[in-house]
């Protein structure tokens, strides 16, 4: 009865997650930019910020109980996952032309580079230990630094967003009140996905307790889970400027910036976060 329960409890909060996602945390998103007149770059790295609250969460969580092993494969399914969706959706939307883009291409090779990072460390034997931290730091800003100057080098034409120059680019009354409110949704958003994380990571330690699973497999389910939310923005963004009739690439660049910051947050500053926490836990 108690494994039928628990089975139950996986189901709902799944489904919580992607509904979050889906009806709350994009539209959100796309409000706060088309009211802040963001370009698609920017939009992808918050949506990469904001979809990755729940590895963020199972990370940490793993880290307090001394399941070091369970976050690391997490970060690994996780990274690895978001690539395959994002892969999945440009094909659902027949956008894969834009994969030519040379800064696309830059940035799809910096995210196969955070799936390879960690396989070598397991490959070489080398430990996810504090003395690791400073170079995860350096390899998040070096990345980042990369994208932004590939974007300004290869993207330099302005994107049909910017390219708006009617109403919507003029501060129309009650635009002030859309950006406070829907920024104060977003943290909602955040929390929610935060919360139902928790309970999802506390709910697959105890399957895999009930059957004895390992810490990779409890590390690949969440990882396949904490996923969601990536793959429902994948989609949605280049559904987005479709449906608007607007340049397909632009759709691709934001999916491709939320891709990349989703995997380089997760590996760099989430991973470093879970050691440091693990190393407190053991003082």
């Amino acid at each position: 009865m108690r494994l039928i329960l628990e089975f139950l409890k996986f189901i709902i909060y799944t489904l919580v997650i992607v509904l979050i996602s889906k009806y709350f945390l994009v539209p959100v998103l796309r409000k706060l930019a088309e009211a802040l007149k963001l370009k698609p770059k920017t939009v992808g790295n918050i949506t990469g910020l904001a979809t990755s609250a729940p590895e963020l969460l199972t990370v940490c969580f793993s880290s307090v109980t001394g399941l070091t092993s369970t976050s690391t494969y997490n970060i690994i399914s996780s990274n690895i996952i978001n690539l395959v969706q994002y892969l999945f959706a440009v094909y659902l939307n027949k956008n894969q032309k834009n994969l030519q883009n040379r800064a696309i291409k830059i940035d799809l090779t910096m995210v196969i580079f955070t799936i390879i990072i960690p396989i070598l460390l397991f490959i070489f034997k080398i430990n996810f230990s504090v003395s690791i931290v400073p170079a995860f730091v350096l390899l998040f800003l070096l990345f980042y630094y990369i994208n932004a100057n590939s974007h300004k080098l290869y993207l330099n034409k302005k994107t049909s967003f910017e390219n708006k120059i009617s109403d919507e680019q003029k501060w129309v009354k009650g635009k002030k009140s859309v950006i406070i409110k829907n920024s104060i949704f977003l943290v909602i958003i955040s929390v929610m996905l935060y919360f139902t994380g928790n309970l999802l990571g506390n709910n697959l330690k105890t399957l895999c307790h009930l059957f004895k699973i390992s810490e990779w497999v409890i590390g690949i389910l969440l990882g396949f889970i904490t996923s969601i939310p990536e793959l429902i923005t994948f989609i949605e963004s280049q559904k987005h400027y479709k449906f608007k009739k607007e340049n397909s690439e632009d759709g691709v660049i934001e999916a491709t910036n939320n891709l990349l910051t989703s995997n380089i947050v997760n590996l760099f500053i989430i991973q470093s976060l879970g050691i440091i926490i693990y190393e407190f836990t053991k003082l």
